[in-house]
């Protein structure tokens, strides 16, 4: 295999348009207009520079000025998730649009490896790290990210004050969209929860706040919970065991797109239509929500804004730390209607 082409050198971009070194850097950075460099000069330089294919030397101008234009993204299991993949474009939209690049590395949960990713990167003299989480949850920060410029991605550390920048999803006000959702179609009892509201899961616990909240503001609550595990088969047989039991819900507010899936074969195993006799609101707007029939009424998880707000608090201006909470949009579709006298106990 033979050796790579020479790279063009600035030297040699100024040697064919006849003018200095200096002169030749000046036009190529687009600080000629400072300097007063004729017209007739720049265009010599711009022509020379196509012709022999120059591109500038990045590796050598970040040895001057210490920036390398580089950003690292450094995750659990987000780059692999064909959901949180969208939270990867908008960290990239928003890198590119600020002429950086983006390094992606996935931990899988394993220090070591996190260790070891932290490490390459720091010897590569990024300038700049997004540490994410797959859940939104509390994290510490690696000791080597420490005194580096760091946002979280989805995720926040602990304290009575922020510590760094954080983006989250806002959960709280999801929740209070969920039940304010089933309100404005008419629901104002018989409405449960379904999934496992674990204390210890930052985006359950805030989701139910909400809509214990928001329930309690139009003078209802839940009328009780269908414990099951985040998946569609816990769901469907704790539904259906509710189902047989006499339970005769108007709505049902689920955890999370999966345990809606699930109970929709329940409600369908028991002859309950949806929304005809029994109204679905969930959260996530997975594609599952689209698939499922009628469409899934689900409350948006924000990946891409995720991934475009981190980034933009690392180059833009940044005041002192603080946690940004995105809004949660609401995808309405077909799975909520009006109660139905029939379901009426």
């Amino acid at each position: 295999m033979g050796m790579p082409p020479q790279r063009a050198t600035l030297a040699q971009v100024a040697q064919r348009a006849g003018v200095s070194r200096s002169t030749a850097s000046f036009v190529l950075t687009g600080r000629h207009t400072d300097m007063r460099i004729s017209e007739d000069a720049r265009h010599r330089v711009m022509r020379a520079a196509q012709e022999l294919d120059y591109r500038p030397n990045l590796m050598a101008r970040s040895l001057r000025t210490k920036v390398t234009k580089t950003i690292a993204l450094v995750s659990d299991t987000i780059a692999s998730d064909p959901y949180a993949g969208r939270a990867i474009h908008g960290s990239l939209a928003a890198a590119v649009s600020h002429g950086y690049l983006l390094f992606i590395g996935e931990t899988e949960g394993d220090p070591v490896v996190e260790q070891k990713l932290i490490s390459d990167f720091l010897d590569r003299q990024v300038d700049a790290f997004v540490y994410a989480s797959m859940f939104t949850r509390h994290v510490r920060l690696p000791k080597l990210l420490r005194g580096q410029p760091v946002v979280l991605m989805n995720c926040l550390t602990r304290g009575a004050r922020p510590t760094h920048h954080a983006v989250i999803p806002d959960e709280a006000d999801a929740g209070h969209t969920a039940a304010r959702i089933v309100l404005e179609a008419g629901h104002r009892d018989r409405i449960y929860l379904v999934g496992d509201p674990a204390d210890h899961v930052f985006a359950s616990r805030e989701r139910l706040t909400g809509i214990r909240d928001e329930l309690a503001a139009a003078g209802t609550r839940l009328a009780g919970t269908v414990g099951c595990h985040w998946w569609p088969d816990s769901a469907y047989d704790a539904l259906c065991r509710a189902l047989a039991d006499g339970l005769r819900p108007s709505a049902l507010i689920c955890l999370n797109d999966r345990i809606a899936l699930g109970a929709y074969q329940g409600l369908h195993q028991a002859g309950r239509a949806i929304p005809g006799d029994v109204s679905v609101v969930s959260f996530d707007d997975s594609e599952l929500a689209a698939w499922l029939r009628p469409q899934l009424t689900s409350i948006s998880l924000p990946h891409y804004q995720l991934g475009w707000h981190a980034v933009q608090a690392l180059v833009g201006e940044t005041a002192d730390a603080e946690v940004r909470r995105l809004p949660m949009p609401a995808r309405l579709r077909a799975s909520v209607g009006a109660p139905s006298r029939a379901a009426s106990p």
